[in-house]
């Protein structure tokens, strides 16, 4: 698959309800950022500003806060079916799971009211006990998607952890903008170990609306097509987003493989590596 073969394809996290977190400021800037992720192929979107899973312990606030963004987002929904009645503008959150036993059930904190919500750790930084908080959401009957796993300090030395999220439960979104350098080289390098891993369920933009920012998706999508990644991208950008729209789990995205450069020092190291074992015996 290439990328102007796809025309539906589907971003599950960006901040493009204005006024109400640090994405997008005003209505023209939402629908500029509409515009741009149309013009590259993206034309069905879940947003998701921000919320922290601790306001539901205080039920007045969530309530507010939930109404603020319903009544933003309204706003942008009607301007975007008059302007841009290609595409589709879903709602969800990227709830901060600042709280052990997080309380999901409100279906506005969810992706497209559907049972799966994308959530975040604190502070870019993942605290103790994950997997069993992961496993919590679970059994309440909601589907976590972890955003951009890549991004949390120290990922590299903690990689077991994706493995120990996805045995709980959960589902890891990527950013494209992580694949190509944007976050530095520690969260570049833990996002193409998910994708050759096939941990990666999901790609997204995180765009945040303003317009000095890049959205990085046909940067990415060429890097992933030259590592011969085409079915990987028709799954995580296409299909599997697609499928939470219909409250499906995803399906299973194939390993891409690691460039070339890296394939032939690794074939070399293990070639060295013979010969010093076959000269010592």
């Amino acid at each position: 698959m290439t990328e102007g073969r796809s025309p539906s394809l589907v971003d599950i996290h960006s901040h493009l309800v204005h006024g109400v977190d640090d994405g997008a400021r005003h209505l023209p800037g939402v629908l500029n950022a509409v515009e741009r992720l149309a013009d590259v192929g993206i034309r069905r979107l879940i947003t998701t500003p921000h919320i922290d899973a601790s306001l539901a312990l205080m039920p007045e606030r969530l309530a507010a806060r939930l109404d603020e963004v319903s009544e933003a987002w309204q706003t942008a929904h009607d301007a975007i079916s008059r302007e841009f009645p290609e595409v589709e503008y879903h709602r969800g959150h990227e709830v901060l799971i600042d709280v052990p036993e997080p309380e999901l059930t409100d279906p506005r904190l969810r992706l497209a009211g559907t049972s799966f919500v994308l959530i975040e750790w604190p502070r870019l930084s993942v605290p103790p006990g994950t997997p069993r908080v992961v496993r919590y959401i679970r059994d309440q009957g909601q589907r976590p998607v972890i955003a951009h796993p890549e991004r949390y300090s120290g990922m590299s030395r903690k990689l077991e952890l994706t493995t120990q999220w996805k045995e709980e439960g959960a589902l890891l979104q990527v950013n494209f903008g992580s694949l190509v350098g944007r976050y530095g080289s520690e969260a570049r390098s833990v996002a193409w170990r998910l994708l050759e891993t096939g941990q990666a369920d999901y790609l997204a933009t995180d765009f945040h609306g303003h317009s000095r920012l890049k959205i990085y998706k046909k940067e990415a999508w060429s890097e992933v097509e030259s590592r011969g990644g085409s079915e990987a991208l028709d799954l995580l950008c296409r299909v599997n987003p697609s499928r939470i729209l219909e409250d499906l789990e995803p399906l299973a995205v194939p390993e891409v493989s690691a460039p070339a450069s890296l394939l032939r020092r690794l074939r070399g190291i293990m070639s060295a590596r013979s010969a010093t074992s076959a000269a010592r015996a």
